[in-house]
């Protein structure tokens, strides 16, 4: 996997996990810097990243209640970070039975350009490709596929349906058609080999126990980010398939014990350094 932890990157994961105040508090410029320094990243790229993040219309300027200058998230960037900790932080997106969304788009010649808007997005979504012009997903990414899909305007080419595979193929054999499981599970495998001797470490250090330990805060921070941020990007390239349809050695479930092991003992220290409050748990009210 090409290197992932791009300074634009490292904001939306900052955002995603600190930057969630409810009355939408901005976070200032300088805590922003400070924050990304601890990564490597240097002021000037970090403004450059916020500018883009703001013309995409993720983050909006705004003062602090002390009158610095900063940026909190817009609405469309909480429903996307809302939608994202479903996945993210995952309760049983495994689950058997519940059944498959299929979509189904028409784009008129005029609109072209929106067809391939629309593959692009619904394959980001973890979307696979049933037939030609039918796309197939999980029903359990239904919510996110209709929040999605309404906020790019594209919802009115495209019908949703919920159904059965009922064959003829067997249906493990079908989702191998469908997606490509050997490039998923390469993710997850990358995955393992940058972040689990990481959380190896810090079981040491902290004999388990959640805790900065001999590591100290920023070590638990830097840490915490890095594996949020490569951790973010596969519960969207793997749609999340029942259990039983997958390979015997699928590595996605040890991918997300390293993932939650390294959440469960860093959180808390990381969010002392970071001195924004306590860090998103993936718990949702």
């Amino acid at each position: 996997m090409a290197d992932q932890h791009t300074p634009r990157s490292l904001i939306v994961s900052l955002y995603g996990v600190y930057g969630r105040d409810p009355g939408g508090e901005p976070l200032p410029v300088a805590e922003l810097i400070r924050l990304l320094a601890a990564l490597g990243v240097d002021a000037p790229s970090v403004r450059s990243s916020v500018s883009r993040l703001k013309r995409r219309g993720l983050l909006v300027a705004g003062r602090t209640a002390d009158g610095a200058a900063g940026y909190a998230l817009s609405d469309e960037a909480r429903q996307l970070l809302d939608d994202g900790d479903r996945r993210i932080y995952p309760d049983d997106r495994r689950a058997a039975g519940e059944g498959w969304v299929l979509a189904v788009f028409s784009v008129p010649e005029a609109e072209r350009h929106k067809r391939h808007l629309l593959r692009s997005r619904l394959g980001r979504l973890g979307f696979g490709t049933a037939a030609p012009g039918v796309w197939i997903a999980p029903a359990a990414l239904y919510e996110e596929t209709r929040h999605t899909l309404r906020r790019l305007r594209l919802d009115p080419y495209v019908d949703l349906f919920r159904g059965e595979h009922l064959g003829f193929a067997a249906t493990a054999e079908a989702v191998g058609r469908w997606w490509d499981l050997d490039a998923i599970a390469a993710l997850y495998e990358d995955f393992l080999e940058r972040h689990e001797p990481v959380l190896r470490a810090w079981t040491a250090r902290t004999g388990g126990a959640a805790g900065p330990g001999p590591g100290g805060d920023e070590d638990a921070y830097r840490d915490h980010l890095l594996a949020l941020d490569s951790w973010r990007r596969l519960p969207y390239a793997d749609p999340g398939l029942p259990a039983a349809l997958l390979p015997a050695d699928w590595p996605g479930g040890r991918a997300a014990r390293v993932f939650a092991g390294l959440h469960t003992l860093l959180r808390e220290p990381a969010a002392r350094f970071a001195g924004l409050g306590q860090a998103t748990t993936g718990t949702r009210s």
